[in-house]
């Protein structure tokens, strides 16, 4: 009994699993798509109760799946404290949690929910292909960011002392200018705030410059990433076979 529900559950090349698989990723589609309907202003109590039964419908079928992946875990302690189990947990949590409570009040526990589309990280060969050149790069990227915070913070050093005293309204701390540092980095240049002094202008085409190494950097260690984590899935596949 135990390898028969270990084998649907946790094994995507036989039928069964891939049939358990295609219905646990239509639930949470539909799940997150009910979250977005209850959003709705003005939605009529009829389509308020229609949702509730699609939600308690698909917790329930998420809980039985909890518990069966606990049953058949060699390891249960490990499986529960585990990315995915902590995942599974928070994807049924707050249903019980708001349970018999109005959750229009309960924001938090409604956003929650949200976290059962990191439930599809589990039957998406793609995105655990992601997951894996993230976990390859881990070291770079924690290096990156790191270096992207100082950055960001001696951008919104700089720019102060540039603007400051032209813009007091705009750049009246470094806590001000760091807003400016972000969408200037990021390249996103919204406009809302700008320099207007020669020195503020100079500085601002520098940041902008770091800022295209920015954005240029993470993708192309994500990129390099996914190579060696598609290189090492088609080794294990020969492995297999």
């Amino acid at each position: 009994m135990k390898g028969k529900i270990s084998t649907i559950i946790n094994d995507p090349q036989s039928f069964k699993g891939r049939l358990f698989a295609y219905v646990i990723q239509a639930l949470i589609v539909i799940s997150l798509i009910t979250f977005s309907m209850s959003t709705l202003p003005n939605i009529s109590n009829d389509t308020i109760r229609i949702l509730r039964v699609i939600e308690v419908v698909t917790v329930l079928i998420f809980t039985a799946e909890y518990a069966a992946r606990i049953y058949v875990s060699d390891n249960k302690l490990a499986y529960i404290f585990s990315f995915y189990g902590l995942i599974d947990i928070l994807a049924i949590l707050p249903f019980y949690i708001s349970s018999g409570l109005d959750l229009r009040s309960l924001r938090i526990f409604r956003l929650l929910r949200l976290f059962r589309i990191f439930k599809l990280f589990r039957y998406n060969q793609a995105i655990r292909r992601f997951h894996r050149a993230f976990i390859i790069a881990k070291e770079e990227l924690v290096l990156f960011s790191a270096v992207s915070l100082i950055l960001l913070y001696l951008s919104a050093v700089g720019i102060y002392y540039f603007e400051n005293a032209a813009q007091p309204d705009q750049f009246k701390s470094v806590f001000h200018s760091l807003w400016w540092a972000v969408v200037t980095l990021t390249t996103v240049g919204y406009g809302d705030i700008y320099p207007v002094t020669v020195g503020g202008r100079i500085f601002t085409f520098v940041v902008l410059m770091v800022g295209l190494g920015i954005v240029a950097v993470p993708a192309g260690l994500v990129a390099s990433a996914l190579s060696q984590a598609r290189s090492e899935e088609n080794s294990e596949k020969v492995e297999k076979r």
